[in-house]
């Protein structure tokens, strides 16, 4: 049986992961990843992961997208995040001619950034122009290109719209030497990330650095993963990302305990029965999480390989999976926390970074507690999750 697209990444994640964890204390002062992490992400292909393969990326499974991620993530929330938001991004070449995505990704080093989607663009002669600014651009200190998501304007004023009426939605791709970025990540958790914004003004995009994103007619690659498309592919990444945090706070808080002696007891807090029971409960959450998170991604790419449809049934079911399992790592995360004491609360010991970074996951788009309303909608109206 031959082994999912993008297999060997997981292992150079994992080998990449001493380094990266020796260099989270300067991402995080840095409020970026530093060059040297950056550089072994590029020269080991971890950035071009879901590439596709005409173009010499990966084009990996989603199963091996998501374990890259939780290596990564044990190391550095930060460093995996950047990688998960810009592997995503690349998602995009599917969508354009290959002369265009060579130029953007076979040209060092090949790292596209964006944001989130926000105001518009007037068509004009051969392309758009933009005067605008965007925000929430992780990886984009990183990045030799970013995009943004912009309505279209037309010619003639009018907003354009889609045959079923909704707005025109296109996204614009442009040099990073084309924006200015401000320097407005001061954040509580995954300070490392850089999720700056970024400006332009009356700048012009030619029309095939455009793209519809997540249009399965616009795909100028067939593989299933397009098919998928960012936001479902953005929602297992950032799940991916939590389960390596809490994998990597739960694990420390179980090496303390080996060792450990809580104030005024005499044995060490692995002989407690209540660390002992918390360790238990704690350790199959994080394994229930997973295992549903990773089943049901398991199963919409075995249904998408073999028909080539990603239904409304499987986004519902992806969503639900991701979000369910990023509010489980929380838990997981705040239970070690408070199971290492006033050890937690140090800078020199690996819970207080981890706890913020997992904090921060849990306030970005993909872990609203409104996901769970869509899919309950879906649930009563019979279209629920697969």
């Amino acid at each position: 049986m031959n082994a999912p697209p993008g297999v060997d990444l997981v292992e150079r994640a994992r080998a990449l992961a001493p380094l990266i964890a020796g260099e989270a204390d300067e991402i995080e002062r840095m409020r970026r990843l530093t060059p040297d992490v950056v550089n072994a992400l590029i020269e080991n292909g971890l950035y071009r992961a879901l590439l596709p393969q005409s173009l010499g990326g990966a084009e990996a499974s989603p199963e091996a997208f998501m374990q890259m991620l939780e290596e990564i993530a044990k190391a550095d929330a930060s460093t995996a995040w950047c990688l998960g938001q810009c592997s995503v991004c690349a998602m995009i070449a599917a969508s354009l001619d290959h002369d265009t995505a060579r130029e953007i990704f076979n040209t060092a080093p090949g790292i596209l950034a964006w944001g989130a989607v926000a105001h518009e663009a007037r068509a004009v002669e051969g392309g758009y122009r933009a005067t605008a600014r965007w925000d929430f651009a992780s990886g984009s200190r990183q990045a030799s290109w970013l995009g943004a998501h912009v309505r279209i304007i037309g010619a003639d004023g009018t907003p354009r719209k889609n045959a079923d009426g909704s707005p025109e939605l296109r996204t614009i791709l442009f040099p990073v030497a084309s924006a200015v970025l401000h320097d407005v990540w001061q954040a509580i958790g995954l300070a490392g990330t850089g999720t700056d914004s970024y400006e332009v003004s009356d700048l012009f995009v030619p029309e095939r650095f455009t793209a519809f994103r997540d249009v399965p007619s616009a795909l100028h690659e067939k593989g299933p993963l397009y098919r998928i498309g960012t936001g479902s592919t953005f929602s297992l990444g950032f799940a991916a990302v939590s389960l390596g945090i809490a994998r990597a706070t739960l694990d420390a808080a179980i090496a303390l305990a080996r060792s450990k002696h809580q104030s005024l007891a005499a044995s060490t807090m692995r002989d407690n029965q209540a660390v002992q029971g918390l360790i238990g409960r704690t350790e199959g959450d994080l394994r229930a999480a997973r295992a549903y998170l990773y089943a049901t991604a398991n199963a919409m790419w075995r249904d998408l390989s073999t028909t080539g449809e990603f239904s409304p049934a499987h986004r519902s079911a992806v969503r639900l999976a991701a979000t369910w399992t990023i509010h489980q790592s929380a838990n997981v995360v705040d239970a070690a926390y408070h199971m290492a004491g006033a050890t937690a609360v140090f800078r020199s010991n690996p819970f207080e970074r981890r706890f913020r970074d997992m904090h921060a996951i849990t306030q970005q788009i993909q872990a609203r507690d409104t996901h769970y309303e869509d899919v309950g909608k879906m649930i009563l109206w019979g279209a629920g999750p697969a």
